[in-house]
């Protein structure tokens, strides 16, 4: 489980990479992203990148107002769905390998169960 400032901590630094990784791949990647078709993918995993890295900061925030396990239930969630939803994508676009695509349901699955102990922690203080 992850507490509050692991969870700040890590928000900040996904978030400093999923702007540097969104410029990155608009300037540097372009010609890469363009020769793979994969333009739409890379964005995709940046967006989702980014969305789950501000829930990471609202939950970081919540923790002290909270104060259940299941944020930091939640927080370990986020953390795992973006590094296997986004990062499959972005090795998707980057080398063209399909094999790496294996791993964005499971992301998926993770950024869902993230939202659901967020859910829970809400309703279980209300």
């Amino acid at each position: 489980m992850i507490n509050q400032k692991q969870t700040l901590l890590i928000a900040s630094a996904l978030g400093m990479l999923a702007v540097g990784l969104g410029a990155f791949g608009a300037h540097a990647l372009k010609t890469l992203l363009l020769q793979n078709n994969r333009v739409d993918t890379y964005e995709l995993a940046v967006r989702y990148h980014f969305y789950h890295t501000l829930a990471l900061l609202a939950i970081a925030i919540l923790m002290d107002r909270l104060n259940t396990r299941w944020l930091g239930y939640a927080a370990a969630s986020m953390l795992v769905g973006i590094i296997l939803f986004s990062g499959s994508l972005y090795l998707l676009a980057l080398l063209n390998e399909t094999a790496f695509a294996i791993a964005t349901p499971f992301g998926g699955v993770f950024l869902l169960m993230g939202w659901g102990f967020l859910f829970y922690s809400g309703w279980k203080k209300s």
